[in-house]
């Protein structure tokens, strides 16, 4: 991505969307409307002082809602180009309250509160369609009650637990945990808010609240509105403070999460929704589940699947290593449903056909690898560019030519065609710059000609 942000012979217009496309092979006009960041590109650093020093927090997309990020942020690590976005659905500055701390602590000067949307226009020879994919919505399949139950999670948001720069750092931490403790920050706060009132009262009257209060029940001070204030402060304080006393006992018990289930087919291989494979699952799961195993060696992952599909080279004997040395079990069975046992553990029940038996089994954590779908949007961005999508919503190609779409001189490569893995993305990326290339160097010729 460095190299490509470098080459003197590419543009990156990030943070940008597609307008209108008029033209022909060879001779297109792309209008694209450029964002407004509310930070100049070229002076930004990347620093990720003003996202420090931000005092908004809004849940974070890139990490799935797990975790939060500032108003002004950086979508991700390493991107191109390395600069800052303000939100401007939840900065303070642009919602009429008085902020502009970034403004105030970034030295390059690079925020602009006053930036507007730019509309562009290209002429291009040839477009390529990389759009990428969504992934199946797994609250679709009640029984598998996601979002019901906290520990049952999508791969993806299973990739972000396992990240070393994602919201708990690598470590497995659990959903019910994590909100656990997100739950004693907050009463612990009202309990120090709540502490400082008691404080100024004690010292007033010269007494600790606990005793006075033990008094206060047993009759005495009737009539005195003041000492009544008191105690109805401190039985507030109170009802902060036992709930938090239990559930900081309840924190000591955690873990990380060592008993993983990995529930295969969800949405895909279904015809309820989608009846093709997606393609990767299958040795996504077995990636997570080994390096999942490197980060705790005693845990244990059992993927459920009507069957593994290690279709690339060296995948079936990386499913066999996985295995053996990363305390993976394979069970061919469909899940029935997916209950709530004790400790917010998931409990999965199952057919078991090798057995032909239903059998239940408890877990820390289930994850749900979901389905490979269309991108959102990807309607509006076809009729945009003028080409035709398949009956799943993907970008339609012929099978003798699978990266030429419907319209001559418009590729496609990716998951905007159909599901595959990074390896095959990257091969058809390939054979969709050549033929992209092609019609380039055609028109190129043609023009030559015609001044001739």
């Amino acid at each position: 991505m460095l190299d490509v942000g470098r080459h003197p012979n590419l543009e990156l217009l990030a943070y940008s969307e597609v307008e209108k496309v008029e033209g022909e092979a060879g001779n297109f006009k792309v209008t694209v409307r450029r964002k407004t960041r509310y930070v100049e590109e070229d002076r930004c650093t990347g620093c990720g002082a003003c996202a420090e020093k931000c005092p908004t927090a809004v849940p974070d997309a890139f990490n799935e809602g797990l975790g939060a990020r500032s108003a002004i942020y950086s979508y991700f690590a390493q991107g191109i180009p390395s600069t800052h976005t303000i939100d401007p659905d939840h900065c303070r500055q642009l919602n009429g309250k008085k902020c502009g701390i970034c403004a105030k602590t970034c030295q390059a000067e690079a925020i602009n509160f006053e930036q507007e949307d730019r509309i562009i226009e290209l002429n291009v020879g040839a477009i390529i369609i990389a759009a990428g994919y969504d992934i199946f919505d797994p609250s679709l399949i009640p029984e598998y009650r996601y979002r019901e139950i906290a520990n049952v999670v999508t791969a993806i948001e299973f990739e972000r637990l396992l990240s070393a720069s994602g919201p708990t750092e690598g470590h497995m931490d659990r959903p019910s945990d994590r909100a656990v403790l997100a739950e004693i920050a907050a009463l612990e706060k009202k309990a120090k808010k709540s502490q400082k009132a008691l404080d100024k009262l004690e010292k007033k009257f010269d007494e600790p609240s606990a005793a006075f209060y033990g008094k206060y029940q047993a009759g005495e001070y009737e009539g005195d509105e003041d000492r009544k204030k008191w105690a109805d402060k401190y039985a507030s304080h109170l009802k902060i403070v036992e709930p938090l006393e239990e559930l900081k006992k309840k924190a000591k018990r955690f873990t990380v999460a060592k008993r993983l289930a990995f529930i295969q087919c969800v949405g895909s291989r279904d015809f309820r929704f989608y009846p093709f494979c997606s393609g990767y699952c299958c040795m996504h799961s077995i990636k997570e589940a080994v390096i999942a195993q490197e980060h705790a060696p005693e845990t244990t992952s059992t993927i459920f699947g009507m069957d593994i599909r290690a279709i690339g080279k060296g995948f079936e004997e990386y499913k066999i290593r996985g295995g053996n040395n990363s305390n993976i079990t394979y069970v061919r069975g469909r899940i029935a449903e997916i209950t709530e046992g004790p400790n917010n553990n998931p409990v999965v029940t199952y057919e078991n056909t090798r057995e032909r038996k239903v059998e239940s089994r408890e877990f820390d954590m289930v994850v749900l690898a979901t389905a490979c779908a269309p991108t959102k949007g990807i309607g509006t961005l076809a009729k945009t560019v003028g080409v035709e999508l398949d009956k799943y919503n993907f970008i339609k190609t012929s099978s003798l030519s699978p990266v030429d779409t419907t319209t001559p001189g418009i590729f496609v490569c990716g998951c905007a065609e159909s599901p595959m893995d990074v390896p095959e993305s990257v091969a058809q990326a390939s054979s969709a710059a050549q033929r992209a290339a092609e019609i380039a160097f055609q028109s190129e010729l043609e023009k030559e000609k015609a001044v001739a």
